[in-house]
């Protein structure tokens, strides 16, 4: 019983940490603004793994490798932990290969709860402050299928279809999971 609440809280904690990394690093290269209530909690939330990272880690053509790789060792770390906690046994390539994937895995479920949260606040506030914020985050991905799916009376149907698209890439990243475990 011990052993799987330290699985709990490692999994959790950790996955709570690396997710702010990886939104950290998508407002970067997404270019959203900081400037704002979600933003700052990043911002602070994060700046104690992200500001001694980036004096060994420099960037690369705009992107912040630092707080990647940050999020892809505190993954990696708790995917180590678990793993020793548990009793398997996976090796340093599994373990780096699975980090990689659940990083694909967070960055999809980050898109699709912006999209969700977009489309419920562009029905009830379309004004919030938050709402800048979305749009750089969502935006890249949902101007292109809006130029392939039209409105259905003035409804926009392109956060769905986005929506599946990510639903359909989630199956190929569990096989992934599954095949880098067993490396």
């Amino acid at each position: 019983m011990l052993g799987r609440i330290v699985i709990f809280l490692v999994d959790n904690i950790a996955a709570f940490f690396v997710i702010l990394l990886l939104l950290r690093f998508h407002f970067q290269w997404l270019r959203a603004g900081f400037r704002n209530p979600v933003g700052e909690f990043i911002i602070a939330a994060t700046n104690w793994v992200v500001r001694p990272a980036r004096r060994v880690i420099p960037g690369l053509a705009g992107l912040d490798l630092a707080t990647l790789v940050a999020a892809w060792l505190l993954q990696a770390a708790a995917l180590w932990i678990i793993t020793a906690v548990a009793g398997s046994e996976l090796g340093a390539a599994a373990i780096a290969a699975l980090a990689f994937v659940q990083l694909l895995r967070y960055s999809i479920y980050i898109l699709m709860f912006a999209v969700f949260i977009q489309v419920v606040l562009s029905w009830v506030n379309p004004h919030t402050p938050v709402a800048p914020v979305l749009d750089a985050v969502t935006g890249p991905f949902l101007r292109p299928l809006r130029r392939l799916v039209p409105p259905v009376g003035r409804v926009d149907l392109s956060p769905f279809v986005l929506f599946l698209l990510l639903g359909v890439l989630l199956f190929p990243l569990e096989e992934l999971a599954r095949a880098s475990a067993h490396l």
